[in-house]
């Protein structure tokens, strides 16, 4: 009997990727079923509860997903960030956890810029605004998206700092990166952050009252994150006390709603998570994903699993 992979996706990958995921899962013998736009979380108990192997994006999958899965050996995330699968319980019905780091840096990259360029240029109305040349930019965080945004911020002619404690500074150096030795040094001295943290324990609320009230005058704060890494109490009551910071997220926090009402023309939310949202990032995590399940069945390879 042939194995049974399912993609799950709440917000679907593009019909090429999808085309491209079929061909690898076929290919190996094995028998592909979709699950696209679903409303109600009993579709997919129903769904994966024949399945060997799952594919999702951002859809969750927690402890009740994993014991409906009654067949599942593999679950993997088609991106980078992993909180919306428990981990944890995983591991405990000996189900395999996987990410695809890398496929979709890219795309949040540039749309890094493109919310930089909105803000600098005034939301894109009449007003004068600023160039982003001879800016500094402060990554937080040099993972993927951290290496790519520096690549493109150079090419803007800005100055790139970069925070990473886990990231050696040979390694940001040999990318044209200065490194700093602190967050609050890296807030000090830029124009603008990007944001890079991953959601874990951690991480929570570590963009704090003190890192922001450290921000130079004007500067801006972009997101492309996880809205948790951002502790929103601290960040309503800096936008306050400073008229100068913006706020920018591809993640809308919870106090969405007021931020927008109380500081127009300083902070702005994509409508949904779009980081990952072109078709390019959408068929290099898919293919990646099913590339990743084959290896693991054909030849055990655990390579890119997060629940070790």
């Amino acid at each position: 009997m042939s194995r049974k992979v399912l993609i799950a996706t709440e917000k679907p990958f593009a019909s090429e990727a999808v085309g491209q995921i079929r061909e690898i899962i076929e290919k190996a013998g094995y028998e592909l079923s979709l699950l696209e736009k679903y409303t109600e979380k009993k579709e997919l108990l129903d769904a994966v509860s024949r399945a060997d192997a799952l594919i999702i994006r951002s859809d969750k999958v927690d402890a009740e997903v994993l014991n409906a899965a009654e067949n599942l050996k593999v679950v993997v995330r088609a991106g980078a960030g992993y909180d919306n699968i428990d981990c944890a319980a995983a591991k405990e019905k000996g189900i395999v956890a996987m990410n695809t780091p890398g496929q979709n840096s890219n795309a949040v990259a540039e749309l890094v810029f493109a919310m930089m360029l909105y803000r600098a240029r005034n939301f894109l109305t009449p007003k004068a605004g600023s160039e982003l040349r001879m800016k500094t930019i402060g990554i937080h965080a040099y993972g993927n998206v951290g290496h790519y945004v520096a690549q493109i911020a150079k090419g803007f002619g800005m100055t790139v700092l970069a925070y990473d404690p886990f990231v050696k500074k040979e390694v940001m150096e040999k990318g044209g990166v200065t490194p700093v030795g602190s967050a609050e040094e890296l807030y000090e001295k830029s124009d603008y952050i990007s944001l890079h943290l991953p959601k874990m324990k951690e991480t929570m609320g570590f963009v704090n009252e003190k890192l922001l009230q450290r921000m130079k005058k004007n500067a801006v704060l972009v997101n492309t994150a996880r809205k948790e890494v951002v502790n929103e109490e601290d960040l309503q009551k800096a936008l306050k006390e400073r008229p100068d910071l913006s706020y920018l997220s591809d993640i809308a926090p919870d106090c969405a709603e007021a931020l927008l009402s109380e500081y127009p023309g300083r902070v702005w939310f994509t409508p949904k998570k779009m980081g990952a949202q072109t078709n390019e990032a959408n068929i290099n995590a898919g293919v990646a994903a099913a590339r990743q399940i084959v290896a693991y069945f054909e030849k055990g390879d655990t390579t890119f699993q997060v629940n070790k």
